[in-house]
């Protein structure tokens, strides 16, 4: 039985005539993944690095999205040839390193997913889903064809060496996180201050110039208008736990402390 796997991100990107607008998974939790898989968007991140995440977790919420007509992303907690090998091996085929900060970093995240002589990534594509246990046709020979690599610059020296990282062989993409970028600048917690997003700016004008696609993280609508407009190629709008405690939180405000203040004013 020969099998096909489903197109990488790099494919989207490469396919699409607009920006990619996406979401985060942090909960873990399959029925979320699903519910969020049904919505619209292009794609969704699922988060190992700021969450509980399993590799388990993330096989069950690559199976439950394959489904869909949506591009699952994982980013990894680090760039760690063993996670991404994990991580391949149940069968994600986009991810996301975070905290990439010079071309060597890059050249190292490029290696793990990749066999040799190319890279580093161990062979076992018969005992994994990566490959749906040989399924696949020649995987073994055509798997880089099938991953896609997004490297995350979110430091000041990222940001010095975005060109150098943008052209690193195998780099099919660049994202931008201002929260840990704006901390590296010394104004943690102010991702919109104008010295964070002028370094953003900077990112966007180095990937263009490599004829990298380059995204950013941005959950304020208008911050991510504003990275649309000065082109990005794809946003993370949102988040499944951040969208849960401001829509719980409204409920509260509406029916709790609205009616316990009309109360009190009897």
């Amino acid at each position: 039985m020969s099998l096909r796997l489903s197109p990488t991100f790099r494919a989207a990107l490469a396919a699409s005539d607009r920006p990619l607008a996406g979401m985060w998974l942090c909960t873990g939790h399959p029925v979320v993944a699903e519910i969020a898989a049904g919505a619209g968007l292009d794609w969704l991140l699922v988060d190992m690095e700021h969450s509980a995440t399993s590799v388990e977790q993330v096989l069950v919420q690559l199976q439950v999205t394959a489904g869909y007509p949506v591009v699952p992303v994982v980013r990894v907690p680090s760039n760690d040839a063993v996670t991404i090998k994990r991580v391949l091996d149940v069968g994600a085929q986009n991810l996301i390193v975070p905290m990439v900060s010079s071309a060597d970093e890059a050249r190292a995240a490029v290696a793990a997913t990749r066999y040799p002589p190319a890279g580093v990534r161990g062979v076992g594509s018969a005992l994994a889903r990566s490959a749906r246990w040989n399924r696949v046709d020649d995987y073994l020979a055509s798997a880089a064809d099938h991953v896609s690599l997004t490297v995350q610059i979110e430091t000041t020296a990222g940001v010095a060496a975005a060109a150098e990282i943008a052209a690193v062989e195998g780099v099919d993409a660049v994202f931008v996180g201002p929260s840990d970028l704006s901390a590296s600048m010394g104004l943690l917690g102010r991702q919109s201050h104008p010295d964070v997003v002028a370094a953003v700016h900077a990112v966007f004008a180095a990937c263009r110039d490599a004829g990298t696609p380059v995204g950013v993280n941005a959950f304020d609508p208008a911050v991510a208008e504003a990275y649309l407009a000065a082109g990005a190629d794809f946003v993370a709008v949102g988040a499944d736990v951040a969208l849960l405690a401001r829509a719980s939180e409204a409920l509260a405000a509406r029916f709790v402390t609205a009616r316990a203040s009309r109360r009190d004013s009897y």
